[in-house]
This record gives structure tokens, sequence and C-alpha cells, in this order.
């Protein structure tokens, strides 16, 4: 790995993949590491700090998916799933457990080197704003930018990385509505078909984690055919932690 280079975890177990994708990688700059195995992955990834990881979903040994949900136990790095399936469920299950983007196979190694560029530019504007953010507090709910955490009356909620970024935007933006245009263009990468489905998904599942009944929701409110609020301060009152 040569010094101030981008790394990338490129883990894939077909050759014909690997190769080409490697060497368009070295020209673009990236520094790359070849894991053909779901246990390699993991073990190049306890030892490095890689910048961006390539997932394949289906590897010998087991699924991307699982090596995905590993990941996000311990680390940050922005992921981008590679896979042959194009249905959307998959593409869904993978953005939810944590991936940051999704590539359907065949692409080309041009398609590839954008996503990564796109992806690592949203990393970077994300984190800096990180830094910049004071703490947010709503109701019961409390989400500090600086250490991506977020705790509900004390206690910590895990979070992905598309729900804490879905999250924080509601948050800083309480009392007012968000089209949906908008909550996608800024949370995920707008070249990305199937985002509706998946705002959807982790809407859902942020209520979820929120304790927020659906159908008289305390916090994420839904403007029918417009998008989504979070609850504004003097809403939620009454609500502990407030």
């Amino acid at each position: 790995m040569q010094p101030g280079r981008r790394t990338v975890l490129l883990v894939e177990d077909e050759e014909s993949i690997t190769a080409p994708l490697s060497d368009a990688l070295t020209r673009e700059g990236f520094d790359t590491e070849v894991a053909r195995t779901a246990g390699d992955a993991l073990s190049l990834a306890s030892r490095n700090a890689f910048d961006l990881v390539l997932l394949d979903v289906m590897l010998p040994d087991g699924s991307g998916f699982d090596v995905c949900r590993e990941l996000r136990r311990t680390s940050r790095v922005p992921i981008i799933m590679l896979t042959a399936r194009g249905d959307e469920t998959d593409r869904i299950v993978g953005l939810e457990i944590g991936a940051d983007d999704y590539v359907v196979k065949p692409f080309s190694a041009r398609e590839v080197v954008a996503r990564i560029r796109a992806v690592l530019r949203r990393t970077e504007v994300s984190e800096q704003a990180d830094g910049a953010d004071e703490p947010i507090e709503i109701g019961a709910v409390r989400l500090d930018p600086a250490r991506r955490s977020v705790s509900m009356s004390g206690e910590p909620i895990e979070l992905s990385r598309k729900e804490f970024d879905l999250l924080r935007l509601l948050m800083a933006n309480a009392g007012s509505v968000l089209t949906r245009e908008r909550i996608i263009e800024e949370v995920w990468d707008t070249t990305w078909f199937g985002q509706t489905k998946t705002l959807d998904v982790h809407v859902s599942t942020l209520r979820k984690k929120l304790g927020d009944d659906p159908a008289d929701p305390t916090y994420v409110h839904t403007a029918r055919g417009v998008g989504f609020r979070f609850a504004a301060r003097d809403e939620v009152a009454g609500v502990e932690g407030a």
C-alpha cells in the first residue's frame, strides 16, 4: 500500500472480476486488497483501516450480507455491495443492514469507480458536518453528530449509517416537512434506483427503534404525498427528556 492513496478491500471470489477491477482501481489512484472469502474479508478488515469495501453478496463460505453486518458492528467504513442479484428486495436488505450503495452485475469498471468516488464524497461531507454540529435533543431523543450516537431516555439506540443520516436530517429540520426528493438527494445517491422504497423502509425502522406507533407517531410524521417531518420540540414537551 502506498502512503496517501485510498485503499479498497475488494471481497470477490471471481478472478474474471477481481483482475480487471483491481487494474482499473489502480489506474484511478486506489490501492486494492483482494479477499476471496468472507473469513478472509473479516480478517483483513480487522487488521487494516480500509477507506472503502467492495463486497460481493455470494461468497464461497457465506453471505456478503453477514460480512456487512459484522463490519457494521465495529466500523463505519463505506460499503458498496456487488452482486448478480437484481431483485429490489436484495438491494433493500443490503442498504438496510448498513451498505452505502449497491451495484448489480454485470457492471463496468467505470461505473464502480464512479460509485466509489460518490460514496467517498458523501462520507467526507457527512464527517465534516458531524464535527461542526452540536447535539440535538427533542423529547426523549438525543442525537450527537460528533459521536454519531443516538439515545432514547438515556439508553443508546443502534442505528445503521443511513438510519443515522436520515434521523439527523429530520431532527435538524424539526417541525418542517422535508420532501421525499430532498431526503433522497441528501441521504442517498440519486443515481441509485429503488430509493423510494428504501426511504419507506428506513422510516419504518426508525419508528420501531424510537418506539413510534406508525398510526399515531410521536416523532416521525408522514406528510402524505410530500415527505416526512420530525416533531418540533413543543409538540413533545411532555415526553421524558424534553
